[in-house]
C-alpha cells in the first residue's frame, strides 16, 4: 500500500472544491457519471481504431445507492486506469499552486473555466470519504485509491479483474438525502437523460405476489440517440411532436412547429427548438431551452447564449463549443457565444418568413399565438425586426390579415389627415369600444384590433421607425378628429357660455381621485352622440407601457386617469339642455354679472395705472385694492357657480348624458347602474 499527498501546496484545496468550485450540490452526480460516459467512449473508440481487441460487452454505466452502508457507487466498463495514470490524473491537480489559484479567483470563482479536471473531485462536495476501484484495459494491475477529504491518499492493489472504474461515495451526514432512489433517479433524468451511453439506476420492477419486486433487466433511464442527434432528413412531423412530449410531459398542447438545428461550422451546434402556444405570462416561459453539452445537461438559464426574446421558445440546444465553468453550470460570453447567438436568431427568422411566403394561410391561423414571440423579438433585436417587419401582421376587427405595406396601401386613400399621414385606427377591446368602432366605420375607416401585452410599446417604436404613419385607438378622440382632413368647424359657443356649460357638466361627473374629468365642446354633426368620453392618445399610451414596467411605469401608473368629456353642441338634446339652462338661470345670474361688472372696471383701471410700472414701483394700497377685489370677484363667481350647479343637480337630463357616455365606454358600474336605470325609467315615464 502506498501513501502520499496530493499534488497542492496548500491544504485548503477541499474547502475550496467543496464551497466554491460548483455552484449547485447535486451536480457531483452528473459530473462523475460524465466522467463514465466518457471512458466508456473512449473504449469504443479504441475499439474503432482496432487498439482494443477485446469483447466491449455490456457498456452500460450504472448507479447504485446502499442506504444501509450510506454509499453511492457509480461503475463504468470503460478504459479505466493505471496506477500511472491514477498518480497523473488524480494525484496531480492540475493547479501550480491551490494559493495562487484562490487569490487568482476570490473575486469570481464560478468563472473559472474547465481546464483543471476537477470534475471527479466534485464527489468530496457530498462524501467524507471517497473510494476508486479501477482497472485499465492495458494488462496491468487494479488500484484501489482512497481519500478521505484531506490532501492524504491511499493506494494499493485491488482484486478487480474486469476493466472500468467504480467510484464508491461515503456519503457525509450533511448529504444524506442522496441516499433515496427516488432522488438519484431524479438527478439521472435531470442531468443525464440524453447521455450517449446507457445508464441504469438499478433494476425494472414488477408486480408480483401483492407488490413491486425487482427483475433482471436494468433500468436505463437515458435515450442514447436523442432527436437532435438524427439527421432531419430521416425524421417526420410526428417525430417531433413525440418528442417535445417527452421533453414536456406535463404540456398537452403541441407546438406550433419547430427548427431542427445542424451546423458544424465555424461551430458546432445541433438541436431542435420548438414554437409554442404564448400566453401573456413570459416568466413563466424562460425556461424551456435546456442547454447541452455533448448530450450532458448543463442548464435551462439559457439567456447567456440566446437572445431574450428566444428564451419564449422551448426545445434543446447542444453544442462543445460555448465556454463553461469548472462547474459546467454558467455560460460565459465569447465571440463563439455570439457568433451561436445571432445564427439562432437568423435561422428563427428564416423559418418564420419562409412559412409565411410557402404556407400562408397555416402562417395566419398561426398568427395569434406566434404574435407575442414576433412583437418581443422586433422590439429587442434590431436585427430580428429587420427581418420579421416583412411578415409581421395585423389583424382588424373583421379577422383579416395584413402586412404592414398592405395595409397601409388599403387605408392611405380614406385615413390619411391633411398633414398626410397616414392613420392605423386601433382597438383594443371590441365590446368595451363597439361604439367608437361604430362609428368609425360609419366613416369608412378600417378599424385594427390590437390587444396584446406589448401593443403599446410596439406602437411608439413603429411610430418612431416608420414616418407618416400614425396609430389612433378609437377612443382616443370624436370619430371626426380622429382623421383631421380639414381644419375643424369653430364653436358657436361664448367663452362665457363654456364656462357655465362646463360647470354644468363638471358637477356631475364622477368624483373619484382616479379619474379627472375635463369638460369639452365640439361642434360635432347632429348624428353624433350628445356626449362622449375620450382620454388622450398620448397619456393612455404612457399609462398601458407604464403597466409593463420601464423608466415611465412608477411615474405615469401613479398619475389619475385624465379623461374629455366632450359635449357636442350641435346635438338636437344638448342644444335644448343649454336653452333650458339659459331660461332658468338668467335672472340669478344676471345679478351676479351686475356685481361683477363695476368690480372689473375698477381692477381695469387699477391695472392701467399699473402699465409700464415694476412690481416694486407700485404703490401698496394699489397692489391691497387689486388683491381685495380679485377676492370679492371670486366669492361672487363661486356663489354664481353654484346656481349653475343647482340647476345641473335638478335637472336629469344632465346627469343622464354623462351616465350615457360612461356606460358606451363601460365605466358605468354598481350603484351608479342602477341609480341610472332607475333614472331612464322615470325619464321614459314623463
Amino acid at each position: 500500500m502506498a501513501k502520499g499527498k496530493i499534488g497542492v501546496t496548500s491544504e485548503n484545496i477541499f474547502p475550496v472544491i467543496k464551497k466554491f468550485l460548483y455552484s449547485e450540490q447535486e451536480i457531483f452526480l452528473r459530473e462523475l457519471v460524465s466522467n463514465a460516459v466518457d471512458a466508456t467512449q473512449k473504449i469504443k473508440a479504441l475499439a474503432r481504431k482496432g487498439e482494443f481487441k477485446g469483447e466491449l460487452g455490456d457498456i452500460t454505466v450504472r448507479v447504485k445507492v446502499d442506504k444501509e452502508n450510506k454509499t453511492i457507487t457509480v461503475s463504468d466498463r470503460g478504459i479505466g486506469m493505471t496506477a500511472e495514470e491514477v498518480e497523473k490524473y488524480i494525484n496531480q491537480i492540475a493547479f501550480s499552486s491551490a494559493g495562487d489559484f484562490l487569490e487568482k479567483y476570490k473575486d469570481s470563482i464560478d468563472a473559472i473555466i474547465g481546464h483543471f479536471g476537477l470534475g471527479f473531485y466534485s464527489a468530496f462536495m457530498v462524501s467524507e470519504k471517497v473510494e476508486i476501484v479501477t482497472k485499465s484495459w492495458k494488462d496491468e494491475k487494479a488500484v484501489r485509491w482512497i481519500c478521505d477529504g484531506s490532501p492524504e491518499y491511499e493506494m494499493s492493489d485491488a482484486d478487480k479483474t474486469d476493466r472500468g472504474t467504480d467510484i464508491i461515495l461515503h456519503v457525509a451526514e450533511d448529504a444524506t438525502a442522496y441516499l433515496e432512489d427516488s432522488k438519484i433517479e431524479e438527478l439521472l433524468k435531470k442531468y443525464c437523460l440524453f447521455m450517449p451511453v446507457p445508464i441504469s439506476n438499478g433494476k425494472e420492477k414488477e408486480w408480483k405476489e401483492d407488490k413491486y419486486v425487482d427483475t433482471d433487466k436494468d433500468k436505463i433511464i437515458n435515450d442514447t440517440e436523442p432527436l437532435w442527434t438524427k439527421k432531419p432528413s430521416e425524421l417526420k412531423d410526428e417525430d417531433y411532436k413525440a418528442f417535445y412530449k417527452k421533453l414536456y410531459p406535463t404540456t398537452f398542447e403541441e407546438p406550433l412547429f419547430n427548427i431542427h438545428l445542424n451546423v458544424d461550422y465555424p461551430f458546432n451546434l445541433t438541436g431542435i427548438l420548438y414554437f409554442p402556444k404564448l400566453r401573456t405570462n413570459l416568466e413563466i416561459q424562460k425556461n424551456k431551452i435546456q442547454l447541452y453539452c455533448n448530450q450532458v445537461f448543463v442548464t435551462d438559464s439559457v439567456e447567456g447564449i440566446v437572445p431574450d426574446f428566444l428564451t419564449l421558445l422551448h426545445g434543446v440546444l447542444d453544442s462543445p463549443d460555448i465556454p463553461l465553468n469548472v462547474s459546467r453550470s454558467y455560460l460565459q460570453s465569447d465571440q463563439n457565444v455570439k457568433k451561436i447567438s445571432n445564427h439562432i436568431t437568423k435561422k428563427v427568422a428564416d423559418k418564420l418568413s419562409d412559412i409565411f411566403k410557402n404556407k400562408r394561410d397555416e402562417f395566419e391561423k398561426k398568427w395569434d399565438d406566434l404574435r407575442l414571440f414576433i412583437q418581443y423579438g422586433m422590439l429587442t433585436d434590431e436585427k430580428f425586426y429587420e427581418s420579421a417587419k416583412d411578415f409581421f401582421l395585423y389583424k382588424n376587427i373583421d379577422g383579416k390579415y395584413f402586412t404592414f405595406d398592405e395595409y397601409k396601401n388599403i387605408v392611405k386613400e380614406n385615413q390619411t389627415d391633411k398633414d398626410k399621414n397616414t392613420i392605423f385606427l386601433y382597438a383594443t377591446d371590441k365590446q368595451d369600444q363597439y361604439s367608437f368602432i361604430e362609428a368609425a366605420k360609419s366613416k369608412g375607416y378600417d378599424v385594427l384590433i390590437m390587444d396584446g401585452v406589448f401593443d403599446a410599446h410596439f406602437i411608439n417604436s413603429m411610430e418612431q421607425k416608420i414616418s407618416e404613419v400614425r396609430f389612433m385607438r378609437v377612443d382616443s378622440d370624436t370619430v371626426d378628429k380622429l382623421i383631421r382632413k380639414e381644419d375643424a368647424p369653430k364653436s358657436t359657443l361664448t367663452d362665457k357660455e363654456k364656462t357655465d356649460f362646463s360647470a354644468l357638466f363638471e358637477s356631475q361627473t364622477p368624483k373619484d381621485i382616479n379619474k379627472n374629468f375635463s369638460v369639452e365642446f365640439d361642434a360635432l354633426g347632429e348624428e353624433s352622440l350628445p356626449v362622449m368620453i375620450t382620454q388622450s392618445e398620448f397619456m393612455r399610451r404612457m399609462k398601458d407601457m407604464g403597466k409593463m414596467g420601464g423608466p415611465e411605469a412608477s411615474f405615469y401608473n401613479n398619475l389619475p386617469d385624465n379623461l374629455n368629456l366632450v359635449v357636442n353642441e350641435n346635438h338636437p338634446l344638448v342644444k335644448s339642455l343649454f336653452d333650458d339652462a339659459k331660461n332658468k338661470t338668467a335672472q340669478e345670474l344676471e345679478k351676479f354679472d351686475n356685481q361683477i361688472s363695476p368690480l372689473k372696471t375698477d381692477l381695469q383701471s387699477l391695472e392701467k395705472l399699473a402699465e409700464g410700472k415694476k412690481y416694486d414701483e407700485i404703490p401698496q394700497e394699489e397692489k391691497d385694492k387689486k388683491d381685495e377685489i380679485n377676492k370679492k370677484i371670486s366669492e361672487i363667481e363661486a356663489e354664481r357657480k353654484k346656481v349653475i350647479e343647482k340647476y345641473a343637480s335638478e335637472n336629469k337630463l344632465v346627469k343622464q348624458l354623462i351616465d350615457l357616455a360612461l356606460l358606451a365606454n363601460n365605466m358605468l358600474k354598481g350603484e351608479d347602474l342602477t341609480k341610472f336605470v332607475k333614472r331612464s325609467v322615470e325619464l321614459i315615464n314623463k
